[in-house]
């Protein structure tokens, strides 16, 4: 056996060498990271600490989610009667309500029947489950939109960014079978995406005669999320503005009381 052994020896040392080099090659050319791109900046009305919702601009975003986007995506968390705060008056809300139908029941019969919609009721799913939803859109699951816009950061110009940034992939990029390119989206050189570009100039008739532009179209369902996921944030500026008015005045009163009380005092 101790004849074998520097034979052993040596081969132990030559795979720790060669398990070295490798290493060393593996580290001096690490395999690509690939990173989404970074949403542009947008400016939007209710940004900042004054700001406020464009309400012609909130129901135009309506109509962009109910004709497009409500094809695959839900948004669980709004009823129809929320739709009164952007401006939509309330026989207008139950004419929205009552294109839709939902199962009731059961009657005295025992039996589940469809009723209309009535303001009460939250916007109807495009799709009865999770696997329905699936199996419509090649395996990916359309995420609610309730929320969407402050589930990234910088939501707003993110979501604006990813709805308008479908492009072709660059040369040597091959997407599997069903899937989009998108830069904005996923942190791998495809960049794959499963769902198509979904604005197309003139895609809606606005009712208020707005020019139906990719731009304009992305510009108005954003601050329609915007609002679904933040509706308190007009409240909350306003609640913020007082409070700033009423300490400006408080100082000024404690001020003017400061020089009252040491105006003798030499």
């Amino acid at each position: 056996m101790r004849k074998y052994l520097p034979l052993a020896v040596a081969l132990l040392t030559l795979g720790v060498i060669g398990g070295a080099a490798i290493a060393a090659d593996d580290a001096s050319n690490p395999p690509p990271v690939y990173t989404a791109k970074e949403p542009n900046r947008y400016s939007w009305s209710f940004q900042g600490p004054f700001g406020t919702f464009d309400r012609a601009a909130l129901q135009r975003g309506y109509q962009v989610y109910k004709e497009v986007c409500s094809n695959c995506h839900s948004m669980k968390y709004v009823a129809f009667r929320d739709l009164e705060a952007i401006g939509f008056t309330e026989p207008e809300i139950k004419a929205l309500a009552a294109q839709y139908s939902y199962q009731a029941g059961p009657n005295d019969k025992g039996e589940m029947y469809d009723r209309p919609g009535t303001p009460a009721d939250h916007f109807k799913p495009p799709f009865p489950n999770e696997e329905a939803a699936r199996a419509a859109n090649g395996g990916g699951l359309p995420p609610d939109l309730s929320l969407m816009a402050y589930a990234r950061p910088h939501g707003p110009d993110y979501i604006r960014s990813l709805i308008t940034g479908f492009t072709d992939p660059p040369k040597g990029v091959t997407l599997p079978a069903g899937k989009y390119y998108n830069p904005y989206f996923g942190n791998t050189k495809e960049h794959a995406i499963s769902m198509p570009p979904p604005l197309s100039d003139g895609q809606v008739s606005y009712a208020d005669g707005t020019k139906a532009t990719v731009d304009q179209m992305a510009s108005d369902v954003v601050t329609f999320l915007s609002w679904t996921a933040d509706p308190t944030l007009e409240e909350r500026h306003n609640i913020g503005f007082k409070v700033i008015v009423f300490l400006v005045i408080l100082v000024g009163l404690f001020y003017a009381v400061k020089r009252r009380v040491w105006a003798d005092v030499h």
